[in-house]
């Protein structure tokens, strides 16, 4: 054990980790992170999408000293602050118009969706929520409460919560057939005593992050969003892991040919540093004074390096950048795993890219053991990747937006040879005996 590592594990609690490798950094840039044993390390994780520009991007650093240099307080609770009110505006300049209204900050997307299940409920006067299995909304009390990732299995639920599958085009050998089995489920649900009109809010991913990179098949969204217009629910569009530019568009929703009545930003809108957004209607953000608030809250350094990425995504294009790379990965990891029998399904959209793991192909039993065997060899090899899904069975890639075609070369081919190798079977199971992942 490295020992950066070693020291860690001897003063820090493990309550927050999540492992998958003995990785200890001390540095980083770009799309590299620096070990303490001085090795580059290509990084397809970013922090799990929340280094969205990198690491130690100029654009954010700069925005941070100045904001730091010249300190607007450290919170909006009992002040405004120049750089909230300028992120406020210019998420408000972002959203469609059906959800652009206020603006709240926090500091992290489980913040942030905790305080959109308490306000749509006290809002509105209805008691239930629907929400996917297999979503994972956050790891606050109030935020697990509403999500159906199994990894929360022992938590307790929020007591009007309705969990429905989230299709899967793969498992369901269909994209049609994944989505009349959503759709019919639901139906099914309010067949019985519970109507919708309890229904406060809709909770959904236009792509299912934890849950195993799920993209939605073609018109499924519309077909909730339908549903929730005709019954008054609010849809609330979590977009803390795959907003703001990573699918190759702005907003992930935007694939779905959607409006969400509240969109939930986090992750990647700091660069790098704490903070969220909800974004939504004036009549429910603005629900009460001192409903949800923390005395850093809208903290200026924060903000202004949100305002940093925001301003750099439009620059840089980035939008644009992630598609065109994200397809050039997808093509080539697609080509590459047809080769392998372990690979199932590659799928993604722009730099959120999923590589589900499979037993064989014909039985496509969710290869967990194989999987987690994968990113710990791409770590020997130099490549950050971790792995996702209710079956623990998917690598998740979400680079940093700046990624370019030739570190986007190298991170293929690591992937490539770490699966290569564990089909082998030359990595050994007993390099897992302490890194239990998901």
């Amino acid at each position: 054990m490295i020992d950066l590592y070693r020291r860690e594990s001897n003063s820090i609690s493990n309550m927050a980790q999540l492992r998958f490798f003995p990785q200890a950094i001390v540095g980083g840039k770009g799309s590299y992170l620096r070990g303490d044993d001085g090795r580059q390390i290509l990084d397809f994780s970013a922090s799990w999408g929340a280094a969205s520009l990198g690491h130690a991007h100029p654009s954010v650093r700069d925005a941070i000293t100045r904001a730091a240099s010249d300190q607007a307080g450290a919170s909006y609770l009992s002040s405004a602050n120049e750089p909230s009110v300028l992120l406020a505006e210019k998420l408000l300049s972002l959203v469609p118009e059906r959800s652009r209204g206020r603006v709240w900050l926090g500091h992290s997307g489980s913040d942030a969706n905790e305080t959109v299940a308490r306000m749509v409920v006290a809002a509105t006067g209805r008691r239930r929520i629907l929400a996917f299995k297999g979503a994972y909304h956050g790891g606050t009390s109030g935020s697990m409460a509403v999500s159906g990732h199994p990894a929360l299995k022992g938590v307790e639920k929020f007591s009007g919560l309705i969990l429905v599958p989230y299709p899967d085009s793969y498992a369901a050998g269909d994209p049609a057939a994944a989505s009349a089995a959503t759709l019919l489920h639901l139906e099914n649900v309010f067949s019985r005593d519970l109507r919708p009109e309890e229904v406060a809010a809709f909770f959904i991913e236009p792509i299912q992050g934890d849950g195993g990179l799920l993209v939605p098949p073609v018109g499924f969204f519309i077909e909730i969003e339908r549903f929730c217009r005709r019954h008054g629910i609010l849809l609330v569009c979590d977009e803390v892991k795959f907003g703001l530019a990573r699918t190759g568009l702005l907003h992930a929703f935007e694939h779905s040919g959607i409006e969400p009545d509240i969109v939930v930003f986090g992750k990647g809108l700091g660069g790098g540093l704490p903070i969220s957004a909800i974004v939504g209607p004036e009549p429910i953000m603005n629900y009460s004074p001192t409903f949800s608030y923390q005395t850093l809250h809208g903290n200026p350094i924060c903000a202004s390096a949100a305002l940093a990425v925001l301003d750099t995504i439009e620059r840089d294009e980035l939008v644009r950048h992630s598609a065109e790379v994200g397809a050039y990965i997808l093509t080539s990891l697609t080509k590459r795993g047809s080769g392998l029998e372990l690979v199932g399904d590659v799928r993604g959209k722009g730099l959120a890219i999923g590589i589900e793991l499979v037993g064989d192909r014909a039985s496509r039993t969710p290869a967990k053991i194989q999987t987690a065997l994968a990113v710990y060899r791409a770590f020997q090899l130099g490549l950050v990747v971790y792995y996702v899904g209710s079956n623990s069975n998917v690598l998740e890639l979400t680079p940093p937006l700046t990624l370019s075609k030739s570190e986007a070369d190298e991170g293929i081919s690591i992937i490539d040879q770490a699966l290569q190798d564990v089909s082998a079977g030359k990595v050994s199971t007993d390099l897992l005996s302490s890194f239990t992942g998901w």
